[in-house]
């Protein structure tokens, strides 16, 4: 009998390993997609996967032959060593779409993971709730989803990876997910052309609806883009050693590298001393913090700010950062809604941030402010008084107006507020405050342009740091060739404040995405 019964769990697991059979194997190869199985293989290390409800069908019987492991497979697994549970869609089967007990899996899995404190990853690849599964009363309610359980409370970290034509059920994920990455060629949307169509006769390619370039360049949901399948996962992996497991960790140390010169005088011919010119900030933060360790968080959502991961002396850092090289450095609604919610990220994690200011302030316009502004710059802000991580601010040139505050500027809560010789603080810049101040006057003068002249010289002197530091408003002003130095020491004086190591108290578990 124990012979008869063996044969038979071999018969099941080989049908439930092979998917959706060779046709639709090849299909998803032919697409230059792996396939479900394919992907945690590489994504996990060698023989680590343990899966769980390999035998799983839908309950519907005329489903049963067809949906192997109902569609989801699901387990767990280590990267470099590290536990993950890891949930993934099955485009071989009815497309990817979810029947419920596949949907139960995924959920298992990643509460499971929460309540063991490992991050939990998934991999989009198909439509939503299966049809019929999810028709009538019965089926619509019993498909709870994950919002019928605990909030997540950001307890650990949750990366979706969209692979394939992702709607619905994948795409929920994704919206909940602390990281997204989506693989070009992909789509991620709430239904696609088909269901739109016959629900609103509207016409649309599943690219305008949901392909990478939206995602990256317009809603910022995309946090990281990739050509192929295996960079994808890769990017997984190497985020991961960024992050702690759980909130009750605090981020992974590494070594420094070496070779980093002790003075980084190289930051003299990288920042111009003409505060009209302008410069790509990315070489001065390669500059500044341990080499290779920048990894940027949606890279090409609203480019004027920067958000990135990085290590400062080997230990990991949340980088906020105005890039003149976009409209000067003027943050729009784009960048107040990235930073707020890389602040939420950071902090629920315990990573320390540092603000890097060169910015002539917001950018405004009628754009500007069909988007929320003044919303988002408050959300900006309310995100830095919630923030209880350790925060270090450094002014390299401009800093005006609110935007002085948003990034961390005096008496927004830093721990250390540092400057540069050659930094400008005020509420606008001298040209700007000139035309309005002196408006019609010089209109009505000989010499315009020296009292224009004078009046400038004089703006540009009290918004020099020197009297801010006088006022105890800047804590130190600092050698450009020196700020890998200073951002050291002064993050280590911060972080042992901190009972726990410079642990948050995590007060913005529950803020939520992209608000």
């Amino acid at each position: 009998m124990l012979k008869k019964a063996l044969a038979e769990l071999a018969r099941r697991q080989a049908q439930a390993l092979a998917m959706g059979g060779a046709e639709k194997i090849a299909r998803q190869h032919s697409l230059g997609r792996m396939t479900v199985r394919e992907r945690i293989d590489y994504l996990l290390d060698r023989g680590s996967f343990y899966e769980t409800g390999l035998l799983a069908q839908s309950q519907l019987p005329e489903a049963r032959d067809k949906t192997p492991a109902d569609g989801k497979v699901c387990g767990y697994g280590t990267i470099e060593g590290q536990t993950v549970g890891i949930s993934a869609d099955d485009a071989t089967v009815m497309a990817g779409a979810g029947g419920r007990i596949g949907y139960e899996k995924a959920f298992k899995i990643h509460h499971y993971a929460q309540e063991k404190g490992f991050p939990a990853i998934h991999l989009g690849d198909g439509g939503g709730a299966r049809i019929p599964d999810i028709m009538g009363a019965v089926g619509m309610m019993n498909f709870t989803y994950d919002i019928s359980h605990a909030p997540r409370n950001r307890q650990i970290p949750k990366i979706t990876v969209i692979m394939g034509e992702c709607f619905g059920g994948p795409t929920w994920e994704a919206a909940s997910s602390d990281l997204i990455v989506q693989v070009k060629g992909s789509t991620m949307a709430v239904a696609g052309p088909v269901v739109l169509a016959a629900a609103t006769t509207e016409q649309a390619e599943k690219e305008h609806l949901g392909g990478w370039e939206l995602h990256a360049h317009h809603t910022g949901l995309a946090d990281h883009t990739a050509d192929t399948e295996k960079a994808a996962l890769r990017w997984v992996k190497k985020v991961l050693t960024y992050l702690p497991p759980n909130y009750q960790q605090l981020p992974p140390t590494q070594s420094p590298p070496e070779s980093t010169p002790f003075r980084q005088t190289s930051l003299y011919e990288l920042i111009p001393q003409n505060d009209k010119y302008g410069y790509d900030m990315h070489p001065v933060l390669e500059t500044i913090f341990d080499k290779g360790s920048l990894l940027e968080l949606k890279p090409f959502f609203d480019g004027s700010l920067i958000t990135s991961l990085a290590r400062l002396n080997g230990q990991v850092v949340g980088v906020l950062a105005n890039n003149p090289k976009v409209n000067a450095g003027a943050m729009g609604p784009g960048a107040c809604e990235k930073a707020t919610q890389f602040i939420c990220f950071c902090d629920s994690f315990h990573i320390p941030l540092v603000f890097l200011h060169d910015t002539p302030g917001f950018f405004v316009g009628q754009a500007a402010e069909r988007r929320k502004m003044p919303v988002q710059i408050m959300n900006f802000i309310q995100a830095l008084q919630q923030s209880t991580v350790p925060k270090l601010s450094l002014i390299l040139r401009k800093s005006y107006g609110m935007a002085h505050c948003n990034m961390l500027g005096a008496n927004m809560g830093a721990d250390f507020l540092l400057a540069y010789p050659q930094a400008e603080v005020s509420f606008m810049a001298p040209e700007v405050a000139a035309n309005i101040v002196l408006g019609r006057k010089l209109a009505q003068v000989a010499n315009p342009e020296e009292i224009k002249k004078a009046f400038m010289a004089e703006m540009q002197q009290i918004n020099a740091p020197w009297e801010a530091a006088a006022a105890n408003l800047i804590d130190k002003i600092i050698d450009p060739a020196d700020t890998r130095q200073e951002l050291i020491r002064c993050l280590s004086l911060a972080k042992s404040r901190y009972p726990q190591g410079g642990m948050s108290q995590r007060r913005m578990t529950n803020w939520p995405k992209m608000a």
